[in-house]
């Protein structure tokens, strides 16, 4: 195996990165100058950044041929590559991206191909990176025949993974996996969105996209995320490992490799997304069935798939009516999000996607107690006053546009899995997958908008003659019985109490008040827990421990 450079240190400061004049107009007219090119001409610190990271991926790639000749486990030479590799994806990357090419697309492939070894991998990763930054970054977003490579890079990519003799001889961080699962899904609910709006479409393009029906076709999609599923053994490693057992144990050949065992994790939580996005939300919570979502994982290592796993479980709980399963994993990540949020800031892109899906969880949490009111922590609900304090009041008086408005904002970008009949859509049908849902969402609230009024009467008695409330609502006697019935129905919920499935639970109401009726009469039961005060000061007293803790450090340098 080649010996790495010891010369040529991508973190030392003499790196061409800093390719300063030290004049600051010099400095900003060259990087605008090739912000502005084709790069026809390739600069020299980019030239010297792709070979560095071609170099590492080389070196590790023939490491782990190495090791996977010898049967060996994973050494410490291939986490330092890992290591090394992270450093470039996370850092390099993003600092030049910004510098070089902040709306500009990265060098094409062909471009570079001088620069770099004959091997297969490496062209295909900077690809997957390269068209994942003109999604991201590039005005305009992709032309059609970029999705349309987009599309074959990746099935390159995974018929690597996938279809070799043995396991292919890579490891990549866990955050670069994620990444990966979560661009494919993204990217294929780009293209069911594009291909179904209609309006500037020339003839061409939609006989294109008629002529191959096989690019971005959710079977597809679905058939590598299960394959990476099936070939990793995740979900029985998942079993034994929830069960107090060694996972390692019945990983198989090719689950004991952590590229095939977090591709195969992060590609159930990329199916219940995908489920989701498609309306089917029972799929979608039981693909999860063998991830514990209450416990603290060695899986969940990376930030963004925890937040993602837990929008959609807790969006998929809201949509089935189990609401106070919903506000349980909405008040649980959002506390996870409030006690961890420094860690995330020190990243830009990160922190913006983080960002974006605590505010739609705070609208869903929102909606949720508004239908089915319950106790949560105390810093959520301070939180989720701020926000929507004014929203939830109007919500409560009945306001179904303040519902809409908040599900619209919250909800994820439904798509329709097929290649619509261009003879006979209309303007707006991209937007009828949205519509759909919102229908029964909208079904749903207006069939509970009596209740928070009624709710509000039975907590201000302990016994009332029917007739008497009936009549403080203005509705005849038999239709007030309907609407106390509803009031039943509705606070009863499907509720997780134990077990490792999601879908599983036992029928249960939260509600802050209850009632019977006895012929004429109604009796109320004020239900409402008392606030735990042992609870507020022990998280005051460890907030304390904590600044004080900090204090001392900043004291002793």
């Amino acid at each position: 195996m080649e010996e790495y450079d010891t010369d040529y240190d991508a973190y030392a400061p003499q790196y061409e990165y800093d390719y300063h004049t030290g004049d600051p107009k010099q400095d900003l007219a060259y990087e605008r100058q090739y912000e502005q090119q084709t790069y026809q001409v390739i600069p020299e610190v980019i030239k010297n950044f792709i070979q560095y990271f071609q170099k590492t991926l080389s070196d590790l790639i023939h490491q782990k041929a190495y090791e996977l000749q010898a049967s060996r486990a994973t050494s410490d030479v291939i986490e330092q590559k890992v290591y090394e590799i992270q450093e470039i994806y996370e850092s390099s990357w993003n600092k030049l991206t910004e510098r070089f090419f902040k709306t500009s697309p990265w060098p094409e492939a062909k471009a570079i191909v001088s620069l770099v070894e004959d091997e297969i991998a490496f062209p295909i990763l900077y690809k997957e990176l390269y068209y994942r930054h003109i999604y991201a970054k590039v005005s305009g977003g992709p032309t059609l025949e970029q999705r349309f490579e987009s599309y074959y890079n990746y099935c390159n990519l995974f018929n690597y993974i996938l279809n070799t003799d043995g396991p292919a001889p890579l490891e990549l961080p866990n955050q670069w996996l994620w990444d990966i699962i979560d661009e494919f899904i993204y990217q294929f609910q780009s293209f069911s969105q594009y291909r179904c709006k209609t309006a500037k479409k020339t003839t061409e393009e939609i006989g294109f996209i008629c002529d191959h029906p096989k690019v971005w076709n959710v079977h597809s999609v679905l058939n590598v995320l299960h394959s990476l599923v099936d070939k990793s053994n995740i979900n029985r490693q998942l079993e034994v490992y929830t069960s107090g057992g060694d996972p390692e144990s019945v990983a198989g050949e090719y689950g004991r490799h952590s590229l095939y065992k977090m591709l195969g994790y992060f590609s159930l939580v990329g199916l219940l997304r995908l489920h989701s996005l498609l309306g089917d939300y029972y799929q979608a919570i039981k693909v999860l069935e063998n991830i514990e979502l209450n416990k603290k994982s060695m899986y969940s290592r990376v930030p963004e798939c925890q937040v993602t796993t837990y929008y959609y479980v807790g969006f998929a709980y809201l949509m089935m009516r189990r609401y106070q399963d919903a506000i349980r994993v909405f008040a649980n990540i959002l506390l996870y999000i409030q006690r961890t949020k420094n860690m995330f800031q020190r990243s830009t892109y990160k922190y913006e996607m983080i960002n974006k899906q605590n505010e739609q969880m705070h609208a869903l949490l929102a909606l949720a107690l508004t239908m089915y009111p319950m106790r949560i922590d105390e810093s959520i609900h301070t939180q989720l006053r701020e926000k929507y304090g004014d929203k939830m009041l109007r919500m409560q008086r009945g306001d179904l546009q303040v519902f809409e408005e908040l599900y619209s904002f919250a909800c994820p970008k439904f798509l329709s899995p097929v290649v619509p009949n261009y003879g006979s859509v209309h303007a707006n049908y991209h937007r009828e997958p949205y519509l759909q849902q919102l229908k029964v969402f909208m079904d749903e609230v207006q069939q509970q908008t009596q209740l928070s009024t009624i709710r509000s009467f039975l907590k201000l008695y302990t016994t009332m003659p029917v007739a008497k409330l009936a009549g403080f609502l203005d509705l005849t006697e038999q239709e007030f019985r309907i609407q106390l019935l509803v009031f039943k129905h509705k606070m009863k919920n499907l509720v997780w109490t134990s077990g490792i499935s999601a879908l599983d639970g036992e029928f249960q109401s939260a509600s802050e008040v209850d009632f019977y009726i006895d012929k004429d009469m109604i009796h109320i039961a004020d239900t409402k827990v008392a606030r735990r005060y042992g609870d507020f000061f022990i998280r005051q007293i460890h907030k304390f421990e904590e600044l004080n803790k900090t204090l001392k450090k900043l004291n002793s340098r």
